[in-house]
């Protein structure tokens, strides 16, 4: 009974995290968003492949992936242990963003194929951690305007989500709890699914956002 009531807190996150918005989406206009650009279904990809309306909208899917489980699927999941057993809701509401991170980056519906988890991870720490999430919202924001890489502000986000953890605790919240290590381990796992994009900007190929050309016409 027990075994099964940890399978279904897996599942609670991980099928929504796997719904392939930017798949779909491109599969709406015609196209196979994977094997256009980066190849890549998450929001960036979609915003060049696609336009920035549809870009917009994977976005905001994507990030509701992670906000919603987390938020509103860790009482029904509780249900499911055996009475007085159930972990902390906390810590059920955890353990469903890390797996809806997961659904997004390896959907089973993909061949395990699918995004880096950025949005999808704002969206677990937007509902669990709103001043870490604001943090990282503004470095991500600074990053991008500096460098014009995407990429760029995603790890220097993925970098500053444990950290800003550890600054900012928030109250009730222990600075180098389950939070912390939960958020250490999604930001490692964000640098990792952007080793491509690190080589690519060790190489100097990296796409920016936008050219300062494109600036220059605007």
């Amino acid at each position: 009974m027990e075994a099964f009531a940890w399978l279904t807190v897996v599942i609670a996150g991980y099928l929504p995290g796997s719904i392939p918005a930017g798949f779909l989406a491109g599969r709406l206009r015609g196209v196979d968003i994977r094997k256009v650009g980066s190849g890549n279904i998450g929001a960036t990809n979609a915003f060049r492949m696609l336009g920035k309306g549809i870009g917009t909208v994977v976005l905001l899917i994507d990030l509701l992936k992670g906000l919603l489980p987390c938020l509103f699927f860790a009482e029904f999941v509780a249900g499911f242990f055996p009475e007085g057993q159930a972990p902390k809701t906390e810590t059920l509401q955890l353990l469903i963003g890390v797996s809806s991170i997961l659904g997004h980056n390896y959907p089973c519906w993909l061949g395990f194929r699918g995004g880096k988890g950025i949005a999808t991870t704002a969206g677990v720490a937007l509902g669990l951690a709103p001043v870490p999430f604001g943090v990282c919202l503004g470095v991500w924001i600074v990053f991008l305007g500096v460098s014009r890489y995407v990429s760029v502000a995603s790890i220097a986000a993925a970098v500053a989500l444990p950290v800003s953890v550890a600054a900012l605790p928030g109250e009730g919240v222990d600075r180098f709890g389950l939070l912390f290590w939960i958020f250490l381990l999604l930001g490692a796992m964000a640098i990792w699914k952007h080793r491509i994009n690190i080589h690519r900007l060790m190489n100097g190929t990296e796409h920016r956002l936008w050219s300062r050309r494109e600036e220059a016409t605007n």
